[in-house]
């Protein structure tokens, strides 16, 4: 489980010996997460546990360390001019996590913010109290640190003589309203997350006095971080593509429906057989929570390995799991983490200062194709980072296989800001869509399609509820997916066809995460000067962007308008394609 699911007795200060241990890589990895794990054949000694689930151990050998970007003095930690440390982001996380689940020391100072004492908290869920009856416990198969998992057998009903995953969560360990709610919303999350062959299948929630128990089906393959260590730490291409498939396949349903599971990473892949080809299962929506499209979560949760830059900024979505699977894809691909540090401290420092690696072996031997691929899930940037349905149509994935893709959010919002902007932010948008490449048009030709264009090749904005509805699962209920598309719906506006279409869902920052951008807006420039462009004083540039009369526009928009003719520059273009507004001008 990640880090909010940290031990409930106050945080200790590690002994050196331990974070030597950690940072040599020399304990054992964790044997197995909360969620439907299979039994191994015999448990390793249970290593000194570490005060948070980012200290597991690295899979490879200290050799494979040395070209981390952590290691590095200049990339993760800034030349200092005194003899301090900088400030400890780590501090910060232990607070949030005291909050969490009550774990404040007699002698510290209160934290104000939900850290109700467990006197008087009502921890009757409402589920069934009937478990014993219905299921036969058996052994424990894995262990995380605000529960743990057995297998266990069904007595009758419809799984009578099958076996299952029972994840047992301790009441005890519930000692405030949030670990309350966390349970609570898990439960919620994966009963109405239904119809995706990647995902757990849940099967009934039960409770007694002691515990609350939740009934999944049993994976006996195993962990994904357990095959990689068989493989001697990383995949060929090919096989990775099947995992990556698969890990995009099933957080492109989650995002759609609203859930983003905030702690993907191998622990929580469990194949369903020994086979080879078994499918994967992602386990352990714990920290998992609803997010609107036009919301920002800001708690702080996750594994540091492959927590993304702009959750320790405390604002982020569904784009702070594309940032895990882009982790998980580059120890896949080389075998060692892009952002490895001896402390936690230090791996936050490289997750939002250091960049990955991609100059030691294997990465010159890869496709370009690959790198490309890890780097746009790698951009600290999350608006530039692809969506997971992007991903399903990088050309490195959908290559060698045959590929499902899922409606986007990203879609949804996009065309929402584009039908409330100003007609000369359109006409610069048409133009940068014409310059798309054959592969950059296959994803937005797969959405079109998805949304269901009449016979004569148009949607319109009913068509984006309609086809919402028709991949919907109970879990939209709770995001409110629905009623933001409904805010679209209701709004007034023709119909598209495809090309207006592509240059409604272009997104910009992406494009300019491309290495191609300068080309492309060059090439929409000289297309917009041809086509849409016209003279414009400065008085109605600001009103076309929506600048208010406190706004220098003189001193700020000078720069944006050619002075001969009085049309655009190629500033005032690249400026408008991302329709700025005041909040986004610099003060002068």
């Amino acid at each position: 489980m990640g880090l909010c699911h940290g031990k409930s007795a106050a945080v200790q200060e590690p002994a050196e010996e331990d974070e030597t241990q950690v940072a040599s890589g020399s304990a054992p990895p964790a044997a197995g997460g909360d969620d439907g794990v299979a039994s191994p054949a015999k448990a390793p000694p249970t290593p000194k546990q570490a005060k948070f689930s980012f200290y597991l151990p690295s899979p490879l050998p200290p050799s494979s360390y040395k070209g981390s970007p952590a290691n590095s003095n200049v990339a993760s930690t800034p030349a200092r001019k005194r003899p301090f440390p900088p400030p400890s982001p780590a501090k910060h996380i232990r607070a949030l996590l005291a909050r969490r689940h009550g774990s404040v020391k007699p002698n510290e100072a209160s934290i104000p913010e939900g850290a109700e004492p467990d006197l008087g908290l009502d921890k009757s869920f409402g589920y069934s109290k009937h478990f014993a009856t219905k299921y036969d416990l058996g052994r424990e198969v894995g262990r995380g640190h605000f529960g743990y998992t057995c297998a266990a057998k069904a007595k009758k009903g419809e799984l009578k003589g099958e076996d299952v995953a029972v994840k047992v969560i301790p009441k005890a360990k519930m000692t405030t309203a949030i670990a309350i709610e966390d349970v609570r919303r898990e439960v919620t999350i994966l009963s109405s997350l239904t119809g995706h062959s990647n995902l757990v299948q849940f099967y009934d929630a039960f409770e007694d006095e002691e515990n609350v128990y939740v009934v999944m089906e049993l994976c006996k393959g195993g962990e994904l971080l357990d095959r990689i260590l068989a493989r001697g730490g990383k995949y060929s291409e090919e096989d990775a593509k099947v995992v990556i498939h698969q890990i995009l396949s099933v957080a492109s349903f989650c995002h759609l429906q609203g859930v983003v599971h905030r702690d993907l990473k191998p622990e929580n892949f469990l194949f369903m057989t020994k086979d080879e080809n078994s499918a994967l299962k992602v386990i352990d929506f714990g920290l998992s929570d609803f997010v609107k499209p036009d919301e920002r979560l800001n708690d702080i949760v996750g594994s540091a390995y492959y927590v993304a830059p702009e959750v320790l900024h405390r604002s982020y979505g569904t784009e702070a799991d594309m940032w895990s699977i882009g982790v998980i894809a580059y120890i896949l691909l080389c075998g060692s983490r892009p952002f490895w540090a001896r402390t936690e401290s230090g791996i936050f420092r490289a997750v939002l200062k250091a960049d990955p690696n991609f100059d030691e072996i294997p990465w010159p031997t890869l496709s370009a194709e690959a790198k490309d691929f890890v780097r746009r899930l790698l951009n600290k940037d999350y608006r530039k980072r692809m969506t997971a349905a992007q991903a399903l149509c990088h050309p490195w994935i959908r290559g060698t296989q045959e590929v499902k893709i899922n409606l986007d959010m990203i879609i949804y919002r996009l065309m929402r800001a584009y039908i409330s902007s100003s007609s000369l932010r359109k006409s610069a948008l048409r133009a940068l869509a014409k310059t798309l490449t054959v592969d950059q048009l296959f994803y937005l030709r797969e959405q079109f399609t998805l949304l269901g264009p009449n016979k004569s090749g148009h949607i319109s904005l009913q068509n984006m509820k309609t086809a919402l509805m028709k991949n919907s699962s109970g879990a939209m209920n709770d995001s409110r997916i629905v009623d933001f598309v409904n805010s679209i719906c209701n709004i007034p506006y023709g119909k598209f066809d495809f090309e207006e279409f592509a240059a409604s869902a272009i997104s910009v920052y992406q494009m300019e995460g491309l290495e191609t951008w300068e080309q492309h807006a060059q090439q929409a420039y000289e297309l917009f000067d041809k086509e849409g462009n016209r003279p414009i004083v400065i008085e109605e540039l600001a009103s076309e962007l929506g600048l208010g009369p406190s706004v220098p526009l003189h001193v700020v928009l000078q720069d944006w308008i050619k002075h001969p003719d009085g049309k655009l520059s190629f500033l005032g273009f690249t400026k408008l394609l991302h329709g700025v507004s005041s909040r986004t001008i610099p003060k002068v």
